[in-house]
């Protein structure tokens, strides 16, 4: 790491010290970890979209906001006694040596997929023997990605389908059952037996379920809003127009993007 570098860090670490003093800002004073968390994960969702957008500038931007969201809990950890910045990097520079034998060490690998395997076994040796593998997947996740986790790692201990068809002919069973369901908690539980099989299907294909959402609420956002933007050129009201009209407008606005 070069000298600028350290020095802008430190200069972060120094601005978060200052900000949490004595004569600091009185919004930052006042801050703990409780309440933070919905600036943490509002960051996370803003880095996502500065992906999904493939702005680089604006991604540039939206980590220095998450950087700051790490630094910041840090410095409360420190200010309570629970632990420091130090520790927090070194936690993390020792697990990547360990988990990387084939880097730091004299394992041998031949691809991507055998790394995997590594990482998970090393991860599964660090847990206590009575420890369920799923456990370290936090349960605060997006409910996609938690699906998606437990259902990779339970995938990795060998509870599988063969192939995808088999997951493919759940997803029709689990239609049949939605169909079938009559009070409105049966319809629940089976809309979420539904959902879990589609991100199964995903996890097969390769998909990451949140990402190809989030990709599908973006193109309707953008679909609909050319909607209402030639109702307004042409002098329409959306909300009285037939189903038909407005999906001719919906068709338009797909040609047109």
């Amino acid at each position: 790491m070069s000298d600028q570098y350290q020095k802008e860090f430190a200069s972060l670490v120094d601005i978060i010290a200052r900000l949490r003093g004595s004569e600091g800002c009185p919004w930052d004073k006042k801050q703990t970890h409780t309440s933070l968390r919905e600036f943490l994960l509002e960051e996370t969702y803003e880095v996502l979209e500065a992906l999904d957008e493939e702005d680089h500038r604006k991604l540039c931007q939206e980590l220095g906001d998450l950087l700051l969201q790490i630094i910041l809990h840090a410095r409360i950890a420190s200010e309570n006694g629970e632990f420091e910045l130090e520790e927090v990097l070194k936690t993390i520079n020792e697990k990547l040596v360990r988990r990387h034998p084939h880097i730091f060490g004299n394992v041998q690998v031949q691809d991507a997929a055998e790394v995997s395997h590594n990482w998970e076994a090393i991860k599964k040796g660090e847990r206590s023997p009575e420890a369920s593998i799923l456990d370290s997947v936090p349960r605060s996740m997006p409910a996609l990605a938690y699906s998606q986790d437990i259902q990779r790692r339970a995938a990795q201990a060998g509870f599988d389908w063969e192939n995808i068809d088999g997951v493919i002919d759940k997803l029709n069973e689990e239609v049949k059952e939605l169909k079938a369901a009559s009070s409105q908690e049966e319809k629940a539980d089976e809309f979420g037996d539904l959902f879990f099989t589609l991100v199964n299907i995903a996890r097969r294909m390769g998909i990451d379920p949140e990402t190809a959402l989030r990709q599908s609420n973006r193109k309707f956002y953008k679909r609909f809003s050319h909607m209402e933007k030639i109702c307004r050129e042409r002098g329409l009201d959306l909300e009285s127009l037939s189903f038909d009209e407005q999906n001719a407008l919906w068709e338009e606005a797909k040609r047109s993007l």
